[in-house]
Formats: C-alpha cells, structure tokens, sequence
C-alpha cells in the first residue's frame, strides 16, 4: 500500500516531459499487482517485462467494469461509482479506495481550465444519475456546489424544473460569478421547454452537458442538440464533459468539439481493425484513455468511443463503436 500510495501522490503532478515514463511505471506495478489485468495479459500472452512504450502496452476493455471487481492490491473500498445508463443494461463498477483522492483530482482539473469554484454557483439537472444512484457525477458536482462558497443559492432540482428557471433567472440577474448548470441531455431539453413557456432567457448561463438521452428522447446529433440548447435558452456558453464512472479523471470540450486533456490523461486511438496498431491525428478509430488518477484499479481502458485527435492535448469524439452500449457520456454527430 505504501507503494500504491506513491503513485497516487505523483498521478495528478506528472507533466509532459514525464508522463510516458511515469505510465509505464504504473503500467508495470498493476501488470503485477491488478489481479483482473494480470490475468488479462496473461490471457494475451504478453509479458509486461517485454514492454518499453505506452504504445505497447494492451489496454483493458472496459466492459470488464461490468464484469469484474478491478484493484490494484488489496483493500476495502471506501464508496463502489456505478454507471447510468437504461434500465436493461449492466452498471459499472468502480470500487474507490479513496473518494477525496478523486474529488480532489476533479477539483483540480476543474479549476485549471475554469477558475477557482468560489468563482461560480453551480446548478445541477441530474434526474437519472441522482434516481439510480451512487453516481460519481453526482458525488463531484455535490463537492464543487458545497466548496464554492454560494450559501443558499443553486444546488440540485431534482423534479424541480421551474423552480430551476427561476433560481437561474435570479442568480443570472443579481449574481456576479458564473453561473454553471451541469445537465444531462435529455433533461436539458426539458429545461427548454419550461424557460419558453414562461417566455424566459437565460443569457450567461454556462451550461455543462454531461450526458445523452438515456433512452428517454430521441437522440441527437451534437450539432442540433447544441443549436436547440442556444436557440431554447437565449445568449448562453455550452461546454461538454467527458467523464466516465470507469475514469477518476475528467476533460472539458469549450468549443463544443475537442476535449481539452488534463495532465493525468492521455487518448490514443487505435485502429478500429487492430487494437494495436495506433493512429495519427485527424484520423477516426476507437479511443484508448491512460488515465493515471486510476492508480487503484487500471489506469490503461480501451473505450467503446470512436474518436479522433485533434492535437497532441485535445481530442473528440465523434460516436460509439458498433454493438457498444448506450453510455451517458456522449452524443451522436454528424
């Protein structure tokens, strides 16, 4: 554990110049010490002692969330995240050894791209994550909205819609932070059509969309989910993020296409034919995510997300990958 320990302390301090070598550590110590991925690799024949680049390395499906109980040696969980998703299909399971770790790690990354959180007040439309529960969405945007230092003001609407237009209204009107509302898509369209029948706006409203329809609306391409969102709500900023229960790290996309990457992560795509053939930027095939805040369970997951690298720090993603699941995390595209 103290080793364990460690890597945590180092995951959320690792820059450029010293990210690759510092993945293939982590790679190494959960080759040996993850059960589950041991057992993987040994499954694929491949000897972790024989691999010299995080292009080598075999990344763990991540379906085995579904499936497996995924540590990094032996502890007692503090919280197990569950993924949303529709009512038919299997949740994920991420088992935290230490959920301040993860709330600190999102508290930074969130406030390296937007800003102290006692510059906003955060809003949150989350009926689904909050109904199935034991969400790590929920966990992080309750954390953001009890460290911001905004009193009585936001929270969670749960139900609550037009009590929400008006909170928003007013924050809008008589506050002067930000005002950030973190939404799930299909309630956001929801949202829509409460803020016109009161014949509302919403200018300077910064919306996080954090989740598709969930089988609830018809899905949506980005594009038109996003020009419904501004012409529905009035002068408004949209940012996506892309999380996931499996990841304890999180990117945001501020120009509505390409996810910027923190630190502690890394995308690679793979040919979609060939997992082990990688491809350059600008070219589409499925999505790898290193992230090294997963220091307790795998850090290295081979998504069901199609994507493409924009840049060496940035990424997007343009769908799901066939016979993939219905996920929360994304939207359609054109």
């Amino acid at each position: 554990m103290k080793l364990l320990n460690s890597f945590k302390k180092k995951s959320t301090k690792v820059y450029k110049d010293t990210y690759n070598a510092f993945a293939l550590d982590l790679f190494h110590y959960q080759a040996c010490h993850c059960n589950v991925y041991r057992n993987y690799l040994a499954y694929l024949g491949r000897d972790h002692n024989e691999i010299t680049s995080i292009y080598e390395i075999p990344y763990l499906p991540i379906d085995f969330f579904k499936t497996h109980l995924i540590k990094t040696e032996d502890w007692r969980e503090e919280e197990v995240y569950m993924s949303s998703g529709t009512t038919s299909s299997i949740r994920s399971h991420h088992y935290i050894q230490d959920s301040s770790f993860y709330l600190s790690n999102a508290k930074s990354i969130f406030e390296g791209l937007r800003g102290k959180l006692t510059n906003h007040v955060f809003f949150a439309l989350l009926p689904s994550y909050q109904e199935q529960g034991q969400s790590s969405l929920v966990k992080m945007v309750d954390f953001f909205i009890s460290n911001s230092d905004q009193g009585n003001l936001g929270g969670f609407y749960l139900n609550k819609i037009e009590e929400l237009v008006d909170d928003l209204k007013m924050a809008l009107e008589h506050e002067t932070k930000s005002i950030v509302l973190f939404g799930v898509g299909y309630a956001l369209l929801d949202l829509i059509e409460i803020v016109q029948s009161k014949g509302a706006r919403l200018d300077g409203l910064i919306v996080i969309e954090t989740g598709g329809m969930k089988g609830k609306r018809k899905d949506l391409v980005k594009s038109e989910f996003y020009s419904k969102l501004k012409n529905g709500l009035g002068e408004i900023k949209v940012i996506s993020e892309y999380g996931m229960t499996e990841l304890l790290s999180q990117a945001y996309s501020f120009n509505e296409y390409s996810f910027q990457l923190p630190n502690q992560m890394k995308v690679l795509i793979r040919d979609a034919e060939d997992p082990f053939s990688y491809l350059t930027v600008g070219e589409t095939g499925g999505v790898n995510v290193i992230d090294l805040a997963n220091v307790h369970s795998c850090a290295f997951i081979e998504t069901r997300d199609l994507g493409r690298l924009s840049s060496e720090n940035e990424f997007e993603i343009l769908g799901r990958l066939d016979n993939s699941d219905i996920r929360g995390c994304n939207l359609l595209v054109d």
